[in-house]
């Protein structure tokens, strides 16, 4: 690819893309859940048989950070690791549209001119049925489509996706993550959730009771269920995914005022894993809430009665 996969906003584009025809899915994607891919796929697909291009729209910060600053929303991924979800779909760039307050006050009427005059080579839009923007959230796919006739752009927009019979969103994602409801979580995002990162030195604890564990500082705007996971681990040292047990919690049988709550992996067998590897953790299933123990020796049965917990679920039981 000889131009840059990533833009500040569409002013920044210019002309950086080839002379080919544009192909553009819009959207806020956080999580890049079933529901967004089916968006995205199709602009991919559209680009790819007319020899175009297929990028994605997207915006930072979201826009309940100026609608309602004191309580925006909890959001599930960070821009750096939607970008990269993004990016593994296939598109050939992602425009980062900074949501300002001069952004958010674009009526809705000018918003395809507005991108036409920065994107002169856009062909064709792609959103989800209940997409809106403009001025007040007024624009609605119907008010896209008779713009679009207008400039002489194609406007196509994607069904929702529906999981257990209701449609598969953002918001719902968290509630079920906030519950630990994982296999759901797992399933609306038609991925596995992950946390990646690098491991840190930790009070060696676990090591002390039969149990020694990987530590990730990680902060997620939306946080999963305090409580124990099976989990699974993998690296730039393992071939292959590694059956694990994980606390994702604030440790209150060790720690009397914990900063934040902290992760931590106890891979089932031999760890190939030391500090500073970078690994990826993949929750599959939650297994019980976080609790206080009277001591050590307690939470430490409690421990191996978690690691059978998780051996039976990884073995199908």
């Amino acid at each position: 690819m000889s131009w840059p996969s990533q833009f500040s906003g569409v002013a920044a584009v210019k002309d950086s893309f080839p002379s080919q025809p544009l192909h553009l899915a819009i959207g806020m994607f956080d999580g890049v859940h079933l529901g967004h891919r089916a968006v995205i796929n199709a602009a991919v697909q559209s680009a790819r048989r007319s020899s175009g291009l297929a990028a994605v729209l997207t915006f930072w910060p979201h826009p309940s950070a100026l609608f309602r600053p004191d309580s925006p929303t909890r959001l599930l991924m960070d821009e750096a690791t939607r970008t990269r979800a993004l990016l593994q779909l296939g598109v050939d760039a992602v425009i980062i549209e900074p949501f300002t307050p001069d952004f958010m006050h674009i009526k809705a009427e000018d918003f395809l001119p507005h991108l036409r005059r920065h994107l002169p080579r856009l062909a064709a839009v792609y959103v989800g049925e209940n997409f809106r923007f403009g001025q007040g959230r007024q624009g609605d796919v119907g008010l896209l489509v008779a713009a679009g006739h207008r400039l002489a752009l194609q406007v196509f927009s994607s069904p929702r996706v529906n999981f257990n019979g209701e449609p598969v969103s953002s918001s719902r994602i968290r509630a079920a993550l906030a519950d630990g409801r994982m296999e759901e979580v797992n399933a609306m995002l038609g991925r596995t959730y992950a946390t990646t990162g690098a491991v840190v030195p930790g009070r060696q604890l676990g090591r002390t009771l039969g149990f020694p564990t990987l530590n990730l500082p990680w902060s997620p705007d939306s946080r999963p269920r305090l409580g124990v996971y099976a989990v699974r681990v993998t690296g730039e040292k393992s071939s292959a995914p590694l059956p694990a047990v994980a606390n994702y919690g604030l440790r209150p049988t060790v720690e009397a005022a914990a900063t934040g709550p902290l992760l931590e992996v106890h891979v089932q067998g031999d760890c190939p894993f030391r500090e500073e590897d970078w690994i990826t953790v993949e929750w599959l299933s939650f297994l019980r809430p976080e609790q206080k123990f009277s001591a050590l020796s307690a939470l430490s049965v409690q421990i191996a009665h978690d690691c059978e917990a998780a051996t039976k679920f990884h073995d199908g039981g």
